[in-house]
């Protein structure tokens, strides 16, 4: 088998040019990092309207491309840029689909209802580009639901083909709730016929799952995280799929998602006041004064600061906040700095904070990079209190920056973080096991006593948790393998 694989790495998001969660940051670094290991890797991803093409410096590359879906011509121009002056990344430009002003939802958060339309053609316009680039791909790397078909279409569409005679696939799950079921015209649509609308594949009572068919197609199935991908095999965490998933065997495996320490690391991180790092944390204290001051809190260092950075839905967990919020505030001497959007409830509940305890909650909704990075450094403690959490980046961030997670026991969490021992001052964050308002409620108030009372044990865990490499160089090595079984597995 060859050394230096083709890989194509399609997707609905790709940081910096568009990303609402973490399926962006992976597709954003990941090909960056197999490149790094020798690798030849593209990325095709949508044009959105939001996306500066005159920053990321666009270009033409062709124009007028015509893919057929089954009850439509589609004519698209192709346009070319890097990521970070690196990895190609191409953009399927067909204003129709792309032309909008969120990558999923109107600004009432009401999915796009031709979401199916977009993502199928785009996964078929991505495998026509390949032959236009003549790039042969060793591998297509599909991300969640989005991009879930493409593994049906080598099977279907291009299984004669000679172009993708060698070419396996791999599917990425990042989140498993989110699936694609829709109406099962869009099965039909998508190009495909009786023979794949059935339950072991893409059917799902009478609809099209697209996540379900792409799982069955898929030479290789990975999650973000070994935790995650224990829970998703059962029916609780699986959401329906969990069988499917079990059907793969040793083709599905968790490959915990890495961090870019290029740009997270507070030893030279740009975006921060002052760097730092585990043997010298002055910087650390500048950080924690200009947060408080930047979200108007009482500037003092001796009060602990709770970071919070998230996409504000249900699955964060954040609704069990205001069932403790009061107590926490009354009882605890501790500030809250919070950067996140998304549910209006939830983005209400976090400013009226701000309005109810001025001096000690500092809100932002939406999102800020430079606010992001001056959380991570300037906080003592950083909440997590997912429902479930697939791998999760920034508890990953926080260790580096010594900024020690409050987290739930789920998924990546559960992989990334050691929960304190108060006998031995061993662990690297604060962990609790039950959704519930009193678990939040008693290990905030763990972390913050600790912060207080012990001292020398609050330093020893963050020098502890900077140290914690989870850089992505270990992970690529562990999706070279899965692309080379994938391979392998289809021969």
């Amino acid at each position: 088998m060859k050394e230096a694989l083709n890989i194509l790495m399609t997707a609905s998001e790709c940081v910096p040019f568009a990303k609402t969660g973490g399926l962006g940051d992976v597709v954003g670094t990941l090909p960056r990092f197999l490149k790094k290991a020798g690798h030849n890797v593209i990325v095709i991803t949508p044009l959105y309207s939001f996306i500066n093409r005159e920053e990321h410096n666009l270009k033409v590359t062709f124009d007028k491309i015509s893919v057929r879906m089954e009850y439509e011509e589609i004519v698209f121009s192709l346009h070319e840029s890097t990521m970070r002056g690196d990895v190609p990344v191409y953009f399927i430009d067909y204003e129709p689909f792309f032309n909008r002003s969120n990558i999923y939802h109107d600004d009432n958060f009401v999915d796009y209802q031709d979401n199916p339309k977009r993502f199928s053609f785009l996964s078929k316009a991505a495998l026509e580009v390949c032959k236009l680039l003549n790039f042969p791909p060793d591998i297509a790397h599909g991300h969640d639901w989005h991009t879930a078909i493409l593994p049906a279409y080598l099977k279907r569409l291009y299984s004669h083909d000679s172009f993708f005679t060698n070419t396996a696939s791999v599917l990425t799950i990042h989140n498993i709730a989110y699936q694609g079921r829709y109406d099962k015209y869009y099965h039909y649509y998508a190009g495909l016929n009786d023979e794949d609308f059935t339950p072991d594949k893409f059917e799902c009572f009478n609809a099209v799952n697209f996540l379900k068919g792409g799982i069955y197609f898929a030479d290789a199935v990975n999650t973000v995280s070994k935790g995650y991908a224990s829970e998703i095999k059962t029916p609780s965490g699986g959401h329906g799929l969990d069988q499917s998933i079990k059907s793969k065997g040793d083709n599905f495996l968790g490959i915990l998602n890495g961090a870019d320490y290029g740009e997270w690391d507070p030893a030279k991180d740009k975006l921060i006041p002052s760097n730092y790092n585990s043997t010298n944390l002055n910087g650390k204290d500048l950080c924690k004064k200009v947060l408080q001051k930047e979200f108007r809190l009482l500037e003092n260092n001796k009060i602990p600061v709770i970071g919070i950075i998230s996409r504000m839905v249900e699955q964060k967990g954040f609704y069990l906040l205001p069932g403790c919020i009061d107590q926490i505030m009354e009882s605890l001497d501790v500030q809250f700095a919070v950067l996140g959007s998304g549910d209006k409830y939830l983005e209400v509940f976090f400013s009226d904070l701000e309005k109810r305890f001025p001096g000690k909650v500092g809100t932002y909704i939406g999102y800020n990079n430079h606010l992001a990075h001056l959380i991570e450094s300037g906080s003592d403690l950083f909440l997590m209190p997912s429902l479930y959490e697939p791998c999760g980046l920034n508890q990953i961030y926080s260790l580096k920056y010594g900024t020690l997670p409050i987290v739930r026991a789920t998924g990546g969490l559960k992989d990334t973080v050691e929960n304190y021992d108060p006998d031995t001052g061993q662990g690297t964050g604060f962990v609790f096991w039950e959704p519930s308002c009193n678990s939040i409620y008693n290990t905030i108030k763990w972390a913050v006593e600790t912060f207080y009372n012990r001292k020398q044990h609050f330093h020893d865990l963050r020098k502890r948790a900077m140290l914690k490499n989870f850089s992505w160089e270990k992970s690529v090595a562990e999706y070279i393998k899965l692309y080379k079984k994938a391979m392998e597995d289809k021969a």
